[in-house]
């Protein structure tokens, strides 16, 4: 069951967190911790992991198929300058496979490439990741859908996830819409409603 609320993990925030996120209704984690040596991110995915796959949440690892085979996560999400969809889904045929797209074009290709969903975005303006392209907006989402489920990243909040269910996306994924609030539990619970 692909999670309607997917939020991202990184090694600045607080895995105690974890399963009081799982219990507001975030049913999906993204283990993005870029730059750490792959010892060091096979354990942070493993602990992630740990914290939430008893309480029935998915993980994916962002970037990395051996690290998601390894430390036994449900699925990998892979960018555009990743390994391609197509290569992993030989060298992972059990995986959750999630693909960046950023129209439709790119939503079918995955699709044809064996992708289970599409990240798709940045929809709404984001600080979390710098050198995005412009914000795609509702509109590339309602004309991209179809092919594969959308999940919709970039600038994602509890005010704006409604409009994005509306346009069609499965779920969203999200960042600071959860980290960088003073309750992230309360925000997440925010969130969770919104997409239901």
């Amino acid at each position: 069951m692909l999670p309607r609320l997917f939020c991202l993990v990184g090694v600045a925030d607080d895995l105690s967190v974890l399963p009081a996120l799982v219990s507001a209704g975030v049913d999906g984690f993204q283990v993005r911790a870029k730059g750490l040596a792959d010892a060091a991110l096979l354990a942070f995915a493993d602990a992630v992991v740990a914290a939430v796959r008893p309480l029935g949440a998915l993980v994916v690892v962002n970037d990395r198929v051996d690290v998601a085979l390894a430390s036994g996560a449900d699925g990998v999400h892979l960018g555009r300058d990743d390994l391609p969809v197509a290569v992993a889904r030989r060298l992972a045929p059990d995986l959750l496979i999630g693909a960046t797209c950023r129209g439709r074009d790119q939503v079918r290709q995955a699709a044809a490439d064996g992708a289970n969903y599409a990240g798709f975005g940045p929809v709404f303006a984001t600080a979390s990741k710098p050198g995005l392209p412009a914000a795609l907006g509702t509109d590339a989402v309602r004309a991209s859908i179809g092919f594969l489920p959308l999940v919709g990243i970039g600038g994602v909040d509890a005010a704006t996830a409604p409009a994005l269910r509306a346009a069609g996306a499965h779920g969203v994924a999200v960042i600071g819409a959860i980290w960088r609030q003073r309750d992230p539990v309360a925000a997440a619970r925010g969130l969770a409603e919104a997409v239901a």
